[in-house]
């Protein structure tokens, strides 16, 4: 675990291995998880820009980290993880609501855009900015933005890159990640 200050603002992040590469997860001083990503994905997603200033004593934070590692770690070992994690991602009001959207999506299960773009109240041609909002995602696998694909069931936009998208459905779906 690794403190990050950047001006008035602090979190706790840690970097582990994952079948996909380094992946990373940030925990503002609240105790809520903040950022999680693939590593070399956007290096700078762990240096605390943007995110909340710390108010709440340190043990929270790393308490909320070390549950965030542990059911990733498990997630990555192919179990079905009910990530029961305070979250705070930033972005609009938009963005927030697909995100709440994607936490519903089961694991093992896909969706697409235009059906998430209906389940939140908005045309289903609003599928462009859902698949906008699923870019700007900074809590990968925890909101479970990979499960969301095209109406014709292609794989498609995925910030962790294509690869990785595949290989998180077959883990998902019991074949593992050897696709990656």
């Amino acid at each position: 675990m690794t403190a990050s200050t950047t001006g008035p603002t602090t979190c706790r992040h840690s970097v582990f291995p994952s079948p996909f590469g380094p992946f990373g997860v940030a925990v503002d001083g609240e105790g809520r998880l903040v950022k999680a990503w693939f590593a070399g994905e956007d290096e700078a997603k762990a240096d605390g820009t943007g995110m909340d200033a710390v108010g709440v004593a340190d043990d929270l934070a790393a308490a909320t980290l070390a549950r965030a590692v542990a059911h990733l770690t498990a997630y990555f070992r192919g179990r079905p993880v009910d990530f029961d994690l305070p979250v705070a991602p930033h972005g609009s009001a938009f963005e927030r609501d697909v995100w709440r959207h994607l936490q519903t999506i089961p694991y093992g299960r896909t969706t697409s855009y235009g059906a998430v773009a209906a389940a939140i109240g908005q045309p289903v041609d609003a599928a462009r900015a859902v698949g906008a909002a699923n870019a700007r995602n900074p809590i990968a696998i925890v909101i479970p933005c990979h499960r969301v694909i095209g109406a014709d069931g292609s794989l498609v936009g995925y910030a962790g890159g294509l690869e990785r998208k595949r290989g998180l459905l077959n883990l998902e779906s019991g074949q593992g990640a050897l696709d990656i």
